[in-house]
């Protein structure tokens, strides 16, 4: 082995040996996102009267699937609203989630950078910024928008566990009023 060869043995042992507590650490990681999302893994579904800014109550029925993912966990909602004149709006959301540097809080990981990984969305391009946590027995996903002008928008489920489900508490706050107020059960099926 030449002396360039030896000199740089050490330095190439270095690098390897953090990548290895590199990995270590972020197998780690989404394996307590797995551990303290598994108690709400499951498929649930319920219904609610949705009472609007003017008192109008619209019937919304409900469901959302929450599981595991290599490195996190995944949760998968769909709403379906029925209007008063016949009509029905469906909307559908998936959103992986991994672990942040914070404890119990998780990143949204809804588009992939350059680097192939998995980023935030940016709430400076009109995008929602998304994330969430843990805290006793409710899963809280937060949704934030900052609208044109600089106001913004702020939705929170609250999913919580309880015997035979969740129960979900929803709002949509804009400019620091609440437009928009859900609390309905979720059966687990």
């Amino acid at each position: 082995m030449t002396a360039t060869r030896q000199a740089l043995w050490p330095m190439i042992a270095n690098v390897t040996g953090a990548l290895v507590v590199l990995a270590i650490a972020i197998g780690l990681m989404a394996a307590q996102a797995r551990a303290e999302a598994e108690p709400f893994y499951g498929t649930y579904s319920g219904s609610a009267e949705v009472t609007s800014l003017d008192g109008t109550k619209i019937p919304r029925d409900m469901s959302v699937e929450i599981s595991d993912t290599k490195d996190g966990f995944r949760v998968q909602w769909t709403s379906v609203t029925y209007r008063a004149d016949g009509k029905t709006k469906e909307k559908s959301y998936t959103i992986d989630f991994v672990p942040s540097d914070r404890s119990a809080v998780y990143a949204a990981a809804q588009r992939k950078n350059v680097f192939g990984h998995e980023v935030q969305l940016d709430p400076m391009k009109g995008e929602p910024y998304v994330w969430a946590r843990f805290a006793d027995q409710t899963l809280t996903v937060y949704s934030l928008f900052v609208d044109a002008d600089g106001g913004y928008s702020l939705q929170q489920y609250d999913r919580t566990l309880a015997d035979g489900g969740l129960n979900l508490r929803f709002q949509t706050i804009r400019d620091g009023e609440i437009q928009r107020a859900v609390e309905t059960f979720l059966t687990k099926d």
